[in-house]
């Protein structure tokens, strides 16, 4: 798995991670693997519990999800981001995303999607004075 993404490439989706989450209270990550042994959504929802996402101030935290073998991928939000955004939202990100990755720009596509998301988080959660980073902004990495 480690393969997948060279550090250059893993700096570039951190580097757009802590962008996006200037201007927002929201929290983003980002969670590699290499099967998904279920829908992929499900595995989203385990792996966002798994990392104890569900615990920011705000509820605000979004997980993207990739299986790579398994050529899967999902965009999740916690309560807090899903009780405010568009139901269709998450798969606008996934489309944006879904393009990239056919024209063969992983990387780009992700961040994309991150920058994307960032601009959401913005809107409904601003940064304040007190915000603090909750969530590291490294990749995870599965089996």
């Amino acid at each position: 798995m480690a393969a997948f993404l060279s550090s250059q490439e893993r700096k570039q989706i951190v580097s757009a991670i802590t962008q996006a989450e200037l201007n927002t209270s929201g929290e983003i990550r980002v969670h590699v693997e290499t099967y998904c042994p279920s829908s992929s959504i499900e595995r989203a929802i385990f792996v966002f519990n798994q990392l104890k996402m569900y615990k920011t101030k705000e509820r605000n935290s979004v997980l993207i999800y990739f299986a790579t073998e398994s050529k899967k991928f999902a965009v999740i939000g916690d309560t807090g981001i899903n009780a405010v955004v568009p139901e269709d939202f998450w798969e606008s990100i996934k489309e944006t995303m879904r393009v990239s990755f056919m024209d063969g720009y992983f990387v780009e596509g992700i961040c994309k999607g991150v920058k994307e998301i960032g601009q959401k988080l913005k809107a409904f959660f601003p940064i304040s004075k007190e915000d603090v980073n909750e969530l590291s902004n490294e990749i995870s990495i599965g089996e």
